[in-house]
């Protein structure tokens, strides 16, 4: 049986390169040969043993590559053609699916809706971090890449520019609002890329990293509040006369940073929610106005199939959003532990590492 090299899951603490069988192709699938994937932070909750998933998964979830093998109910796709999927992969006809909440994708159970269901690369079923990935549901998850674009471009696209963005969407920003976004990791960032999109003319950005603040003014953050000058409420606060945000995105998932976003907030205003937690919430009253401030607390998972990825990729083909700039390190798929102890550890400045066979 032909091999394939890929990073699987082995226990908390280890994510080691080995070999497996390259997948057999479903009537509905299709077999993608990566040439470019990344690490995401999630699959560091996954190392850390955050996150639990089966030893001897395969992980990662953001593929970009080329088809190499077309199921035999596939139509519309052709051999040799470059394509991305997108983290979360539907099925397209499950109750979820049809009512719009695909990352909730239940196909398959009782009554078609399962928290997180469409997130099954790196998840449920083995993920992008190899030579090969197989794509379930091809004809709803696969979109071409064009010709024009590089992997690099279209890199952000499968998870952090379609999380980010939902972040910026959920809060249901206007023109006009003001926004802050805790957290400039990669998703942060594409938060503030996304608000700025979608109309709002104050963004303010929490974070400490000068690496991290540079590339969020470039994106569009007009401030960014460093949390190690002082309590970062009182900050956004006094950058808005005391009115508080419109929007609140928290991108990082600590009970400090959901907690600061909730204060952050003008009566009425929305709190984002992007994060991925590790332990219980605790809501306090102040902070919660007793339950009669008229907030929203809103959480998202990264929307996917070819329709979100298609029109992603519009956004990066049109310049208005250039995300390339997040890819700070390049490893070869044979050095991804390293690359793993760099990003987990975020060393040397790192956002994101472009992962190559």
């Amino acid at each position: 049986m032909p091999k394939m090299k890929a990073a699987i899951f082995v226990e908390p603490g280890r994510i080691v390169l080995e070999d497996k069988p390259i997948p057999d192709v479903g009537p509905l699938d299709a077999l993608m040969r990566i040439t470019t994937t990344t690490i995401c932070g999630t699959d560091v909750h996954i190392l850390k043993g955050e996150y639990p998933v089966a030893k001897g998964l395969t992980i990662g979830h953001e593929p970009v590559g080329i088809i190499e093998k077309l199921g035999s109910a596939v139509t519309g796709y052709r051999e040799g053609q470059r394509v991305i999927a997108g983290a979360i992969t539907p099925s397209g006809h499950s109750y979820a699916c049809l009512c719009g909440c695909s990352s909730q994708d239940g196909a398959g159970t009782k009554h078609g809706f399962k928290a997180a269901g469409g997130w099954r690369f790196g998840n449920t079923i083995d993920g992008a971090q190899a030579e090969y990935v197989l794509v379930p549901d091809a004809m709803v998850n696969l979109s071409p890449v064009p010709d024009a674009l590089t992997d690099e471009q279209v890199l952000m696209c499968p998870d952090i520019m379609s999380t980010g963005f939902a972040g910026a969407e959920r809060g249901g920003i206007t023109i006009g609002d003001t926004v802050v976004v805790f957290a400039l990791g990669p998703i942060g960032l594409c938060a503030i890329a996304g608000a700025k999109l979608m109309g709002a003319t104050t963004i303010i950005g929490v974070d400490t990293v000068p690496a991290r603040i540079e590339v969020a003014k470039r994106l569009g953050a007009d401030m960014v509040v460093d949390f190690k000058k002082g309590d970062p409420v009182k900050q956004i606060m006094d950058l808005t006369d005391g009115r508080g945000v419109d929007v609140a995105i928290e991108a990082l998932g600590t009970q400090g940073t959901f907690e600061s976003a909730l204060r952050a907030l003008r009566p009425g205003g929305t709190l984002s929610s992007l994060g991925v937690y590790s332990t219980d919430l605790q809501i306090p009253l102040s902070a919660f106005s007793a339950g009669l401030g008229d907030n929203t607390i809103v959480t998202s998972l990264c929307p996917g199939g070819k329709e979100r990825m298609r029109r992603l990729m519009n956004v990066v083909a049109s310049g208005r959003v250039d995300l390339t700039s997040l890819v700070t390190h390049h490893y070869r798929l044979d050095d991804i532990e390293k690359a793993y102890d760099l990003f987990s550890h975020q060393r040397d400045g790192v956002l994101k590492v472009a992962i190559t066979p």
